[in-house]
C-alpha cells in the first residue's frame, strides 16, 4: 500500500491544514509581496541592490542556516517539493509527484522532465541520490539541519533516471516537508564530490533561477539571472526566467545605515528593518514587508551541566522573570510577537503555553528564595558565596538581538539575576558550541514543521542543553517522528513542548518576523513558507 501525491493532492494533508489554520488566525497569509497590486505589468531587467544585516555563512544551501545566507543560497538551487506559503500544502517542484509508503519509510519521487543545472547537465535521479548521500555522509556536522532531516537515512534507490526512492530505516513523518526546504535542495552529482569548505565559498551547481557570479566572505555576493529557467513552483506568480538581471547583496550591519540607503537610493531593498527605521523607508514612498517565522522562536537554551543552570529551580525562575511583551513593545515592533511556547505560533503542532510564560516577578522571587538564593548587597542573589550570574552567548545575525538581550538583562537584574552578554562571531560561536563553553545559547531556527523540536532538543541531535537522555522529552520527540496520524502527532508535539518548558530546557523570548524594507519601485519580492525571501517574481519599474 502507498499514498500517492500529485499536483492536485499531497501527503500528509494535515500539515497543510494545520498551517493554513494558523496562518488564518495570525493574518500572515502568503505569498507576501512587497507592494500588492503593481502599477504596471512586470518588466524584465535591472539589478536589485539588497543590504543584508549580517554576513552570510556561505552560499551552499545544504550547509547554511541563517536567514541572510539563505536569502542568497535559495536563489541558486531548487528542491524536490515546495510548501505553499498561503496554505502550507506540499506541492510539486523538481518532483512532479510522489508516493509515500504507509509505514513512512519509503518516499518515491517522480522527477520533472526538462530540468537542467546551471552547467547545462540534465537533472536525474542520480543527482538526488548524490545530494542526499553527501548530506548523510561527508557533509555531516557541517550541515546540521539537512542531516537532521535525513535522520535514519538508509539509501536512495534509482530504478531509472526519473525515479528516486528515498529509504529510511524507521518511520520519518517529517521528511516530505523537509524536501521543500533549502537545506535539502538538490545540487548536481558533481557538487557532492566537492570539499564542503569550497562549496560554502561557491563551488556548487544548482538548478535555481539565478547563478552565482561572485561571493566575498564578510562582504556579500552577486547573482545573475539564469537563462532558460522554466520550472518555478506553482506558488510563483509567473513561469519562465526571473525578471531581474541580477542581485547585488552587500553587508551593512547598522540598521539605520541600511534604512538611510533606501532614502538615498543606495539600496533597493534592506533586511531587518527596526521600528525606528520605518519612517525613513516609508518617507520616500517605500514600504516594510513582514512575515512571521515558523519554527523555534528566539530562545535562551541553558547548558544544564554548568552552575547555576544545573539547578532546575533557577531555570524555572528565568521562565517567569522575563517580560516578553515589554521586549516586543520596547525594542521590536507590532510585526513581532512575544513567545508563547517553544514553537512559534505559525508552526504546525504549536501549543499555546502562555500561562507557563506569564511575567510574574513575585513568583520568580519566591522560587529563588525557596531554592536558597538570597538577595545580595548589590541586588544580585547569592548562594553558598556564589552570585547568580549567567552569561548568554550570541551572534548578531538578527539586528535587534543586542537590544533585546540588554533589556532582558535589565528585567532579570530586577529578579536578582545577573545576565551578562557575550557577543561572538559565527566562527567563535561554533567553537563555543562544540566545546560546550557557554551558559546559555541564544538563537532561533526557522522551519514550518514541528520536528524542529527534535532537531534542537533531542539528545541524539543538537542538544545545546548538553543533557543526558531521559524518559520524557526524548521518547516524545522520537515517537512524533514515527506517527502517521496527524492528530496523534500534534498531541505528541504538544506534550513535548510542555515537557521542555517544565524542565526549563528553553527560555522562549519572542517570535522572529522578517521585516524587509523596499523602495516604491520594487515589486514581487516574496516570502516562502519558512519566511525566507524569494526573488524569482521580483522586478523593478524601469524608467
Amino acid at each position: 500500500m502507498s499514498r500517492t501525491a500529485s499536483p492536485s493532492r499531497t501527503a500528509p494533508a494535515a500539515v497543510a491544514t494545520a498551517l493554513a489554520a494558523v496562518l488564518a488566525l495570525t493574518g500572515c497569509a502568503g505569498p507576501d509581496t512587497a507592494s500588492g497590486a503593481a502599477p504596471t505589468e512586470p518588466t524584465p531587467g535591472g539589478t536589485l541592490r539588497f543590504a543584508l544585516g549580517a554576513a552570510p555563512q556561505g552560499v551552499d544551501p545544504q550547509q547554511v542556516g541563517t536567514n541572510v545566507s539563505i536569502y542568497v543560497a535559495r536563489q541558486l538551487a531548487d528542491s524536490l517539493t515546495d510548501q505553499d506559503p498561503a496554505t502550507g500544502e506540499i506541492e510539486p517542484w523538481l518532483a512532479e509527484s510522489w508516493d509515500v509508503s504507509d509505514d513512512l519509510t519509503r518516499f518515491t519521487f517522480h522527477l520533472r522532465d526538462g530540468v537542467t543545472f546551471s552547467d547545462g547537465s540534465a537533472l536525474d535521479a542520480a543527482d538526488v541520490r548524490a545530494s542526499f548521500d553527501a548530506v548523510a555522509g561527508e557533509l555531516g556536522a557541517t550541515a546540521p539541519l539537512a542531516a537532521s532531516y535525513l535522520a535514519g537515512y538508509a539509501q536512495t534507490e534509482v530504478p531509472d533516471e526519473r525515479t528516486a526512492t528515498v529509504v529510511f530505516d524507521a518511520p520519518n513523518a517529517q521528511f516530505l516537508q523537509a524536501t521543500s526546504t533549502v537545506s535539502l535542495a538538490i545540487l548536481s552529482e558533481e557538487t557532492a564530490e566537492v570539499d564542503p569548505a569550497e562549496r560554502l565559498q561557491g563551488d556548487i551547481v544548482g538548478s535555481g533561477p539565478f547563478v552565482l557570479d561572485s561571493y566575498t566572505q564578510d562582504q556579500g555576493a552577486v547573482i545573475t539571472r539564469r537563462e532558460g529557467y522554466d520550472w518555478a513552483p506553482e506558488s510563483s506568480e509567473h513561469q519562465g526566467e526571473a525578471y531581474l538581471d541580477g542581485i547585488e547583496f552587500s553587508v551593512v550591519p547598522e540598521s539605520g545605515v541600511r534604512a538611510g540607503g533606501i532614502a538615498s537610493d543606495q539600496f533597493d531593498a534592506v533586511g531587518d528593518v527596526l521600528p525606528q527605521d520605518v519612517p525613513q523607508v516609508e518617507g520616500t514612498g517605500g514600504e516594510v514587508l513582514t512575515r512571521a517565522n515558523p519554527g523555534v522562536p528566539f530562545v535562551l537554551q541553558p547548558n544544564v551541566t554548568r552552575p547555576p543552570l544545573d539547578d532546575p529551580e533557577v531555570r524555572r525562575a528565568l521562565l517567569v522573570a522575563i517580560d516578553r511583551q515589554e521586549l516586543v513593545d520596547t525594542v521590536l515592533s507590532a510585526a513581532f510577537k512575544p513567545a508563547t511556547s517553544v514553537l512559534a505560533s505559525t508552526t504546525p503542532g504549536y501549543a499555546d503555553l502562555s500561562d507557563q510564560l506569564a511575567f510574574d516577578p513575585t513568583e520568580a522571587g519566591k522560587i529563588l528564595d525557596d531554592a536558597g538564593w538570597a538577595p545580595g548587597p548589590d541586588g544580585i542573589r547569592v548562594k553558598d558565596g556564589e552570585p547568580l550570574e549567567i552569561e548568554v552567548t550570541y551572534t548578531p545575525v538578527f539586528t535587534g538581538s543586542g537590544a533585546v538581550l540588554e533589556l532582558a538583562a535589565q528585567q532579570l537584574r530586577a529578579a536578582g539575576i545577573d545576565l551578562k552578554l557575550r557577543q561572538l562571531t559565527a566562527a567563535e560561536q561554533t567553537t563555543a558550541q562544540d566545546s560546550g563553553d557557554y551558559d546559555v545559547f541564544y538563537y532561533n531556527v526557522t522551519r514550518a514543521d514541528a520536528d524542529i523540536l527534535r532537531t534542537q532538543f533531542s539528545t541524539a541531535q543538537r542538544n545545546l542543553s548538553l543533557r543526558e537522555p531521559d524518559d520524557a522529552v526524548d521518547p516524545l520527540l522520537d515517537e512524533q517522528l514515527r506517527e502517521a496520524d496527524p492528530a496523534e502527532r500534534d498531541t505528541l508535539v504538544a506534550d513535548a513542548q510542555r515537557e521542555i518548558l517544565d524542565q526549563g530546557l528553553a527560555i522562549p523570548l519572542f517570535e522572529l518576523a522578517q521585516s524587509i524594507g523596499v523602495r516604491g519601485d520594487v515589486h514581487g519580492l516574496a516570502f516562502d513558507a519558512s519566511s525566507r525571501l524569494l526573488f524569482h517574481d521580483a522586478w523593478i519599474e524601469q524608467d
